[in-house]
């Protein structure tokens, strides 16, 4: 079901600029950074069930220090057509939104997005998809050359990864090894499956 003008335009707001036909699909930063913390913050106890409190403190520590900062705008400045600051959602949220804003079609590689062991194993103890869930301090962007921009990231000791490509039509594909399924359309957060998660329940600006 197509978006209606209102709701096209909030969403739009959200993205600076708009992905091009045949742009690469780059995130800056690692995902799922904010949320996991959240988790190791409200389930504590829960967790440790599973892992050691030195586990969790060491875990902790390397989490604090993942997040992209916000000055590295300089970076990418005027070699970006798309850049969404990743959130609510995570980053099949924010794949969706800025295909859908772009009106393009996507294909992209769930194994090559950035993503913390640490949060893998986290998100499986308690049945979280690590890529609906809460993002903030990542960044999706497209751009021409993704592999140079991937590089320039790098020099500045910033973790990113080509993960897709914008493609003509609707159609917008996951792949993971030898299973495909189509990119839905934003979902809750998987924070809300938690008591304490209802700040994050559903992200007002565009589902209205």
């Amino acid at each position: 079901m197509k978006l209606g003008q209102q709701a096209m335009e909030a969403l739009k707001a959200q993205i600076d600029g708009s992905l091009k036909q045949g742009d690469d699909l780059v995130v800056a930063g690692v995902i799922g950074i904010r949320g996991t913390q959240l988790l190791m913050q409200k389930e504590r106890e829960t967790l440790l069930q599973y892992f050691s409190d030195g586990f969790l403190w060491s875990t902790a520590r390397i989490l604090e220090k993942c997040s992209v900062s916000a000055d590295i705008s300089e970076i990418f400045k005027g070699k970006v057509h798309a850049r969404y600051d990743l959130g609510v959602g995570g980053v099949l949220s924010g794949m969706w939104k800025m295909a859908e804003a772009s009106e393009t079609g996507l294909r992209a590689d769930l194994r090559a997005i950035p993503v913390r062991q640490e949060t893998i194993e986290i998100c499986e103890r308690l049945d979280v998809n690590p890529y609906k869930l809460l993002s903030e301090g990542a960044v999706l962007l497209g751009c021409t050359d993704g592999e140079k921009l991937v590089q320039e990231l790098s020099h500045h000791q910033i973790p990113a990864a080509v993960i897709g490509k914008a493609v003509a039509g609707n159609d917008r594909l996951l792949y993971s090894g030898e299973l495909t399924r189509y990119l839905e359309r934003p979902s809750q957060d998987e924070l809300t499956r938690f008591a304490w998660g209802g700040e994050w329940r559903k992200d007002k600006k565009w589902q209205s």
